[in-house]
């Protein structure tokens, strides 16, 4: 199966503490790197976990709150460090260009790269960036300031060819690739071979959806519906649920009930808030309702 994994570099919130780093994680697909969200010390957390600075070439910011994206000016100059010279894009919205833009012409002026920005519209559901192989769409998601998830979609992938099929048929090699893509053969006799007998099933594709600061929304359900690992926010236990409210975040059942009513395969709880010594309380009230739960953690990894 093509390389698909989730690593986490920061799960913390807004206050920092000595167990947790500010949000950031790296989706590595086929070997090239997505970057979501960018906290302090994610250029320190992308290191200790021995990934490649070069396979970086995408960064999906969810909003312009420090605790994602502080960590963003340190990583693009260490990059010039590095020598990097192919482009970085950073998708987000429209006033990071405004925000971030003084600060790379003053630290960062004599970067061997550019840095290019992708503003987007966190208001909106609709596909920001695409390749060959996966595409990556915006979530909408209500916090305090213009807020959106991502969502990454692998593309529906080739079947798998049964050799000894192709070799019985003298299947040209101009024909293999329409027949990976679903189509039959057809003889110089003119008999049709249908697909099935010439190939197996696809493998599945993968689907993560990362939902970062957000007030609990029913209208979140039907975007995320099915995917194989949700990431959201469980800044709050059940006791400051009218915390959560106020300062328009979730608590771990909140999240536990999306999950559940978006019959996803796995839920990941992050974003914890600084005054609980104990991240198991999330843990615990959010397997009440939906138990195949799991807490984000500095170096985790998931692979799909």
């Amino acid at each position: 199966m093509e390389n698909f994994e989730l690593t986490i570099l920061g799960c913390g919130s807004a206050m920092p503490t000595t167990r947790h780093y500010p949000s950031a994680q790296v989706l590595n697909h086929r070997d090239r790197f997505f970057m979501i969200d960018c906290g302090e010390g994610a250029q320190l957390q992308y290191r200790r976990n021995k990934m490649k600075f070069t396979r970086l070439q995408h960064l999906f910011i969810s909003h312009l709150h420090g605790d994602h994206c502080f960590g963003l000016i340190g990583l693009i100059s260490t990059l010039g460090i590095l020598g990097r010279t192919g482009e970085l894009i950073i998708h987000a919205h429209a006033d990071a260009e405004r925000v971030f833009k003084p600060h790379l012409d003053y630290f960062c002026h004599e970067l061997p790269f550019n840095v290019r920005f992708n503003a987007i519209s966190p208001s909106k559901n609709e596909i920001i960036y695409e390749d060959k192989a996966l595409r990556v769409s915006t979530l909408p998601l209500k916090h305090r300031i213009p807020t959106c998830g991502f969502l990454f979609e692998e593309k529906e992938k080739e079947r798998h060819l049964i050799g000894e099929m192709i070799k019985f048929y003298n299947i040209p090699v101009k024909e293999i690739a329409d027949i990976k893509q679903g189509a039959d053969f057809i003889t110089p006799e003119g008999i049709i071979i249908p697909n099935n007998r010439l190939t197996r099933a696809a493998d599945p594709s993968s689907r993560y959806a990362y939902c970062s600061d957000t007030i609990y929304q029913n209208k979140l359900i039907s975007l995320i519906e099915g995917v194989d690992l949700l990431y959201h926010e469980s800044t709050f236990a059940d006791d400051n649920k009218a915390r959560a409210k106020e300062t328009f975040h979730s608590t771990a059942i909140q999240a536990a009930t999306i999950a559940q009513k978006a019959q996803v395969g796995k839920l990941m709880l992050g974003h914890f808030s600084a005054r609980y010594m104990d991240d198991s309380i999330f843990l615990q009230e959010a397997r009440e309702i939906f138990p195949d739960t799991i807490l984000a953690n500095e170096s985790l990894k998931i692979k799909f």
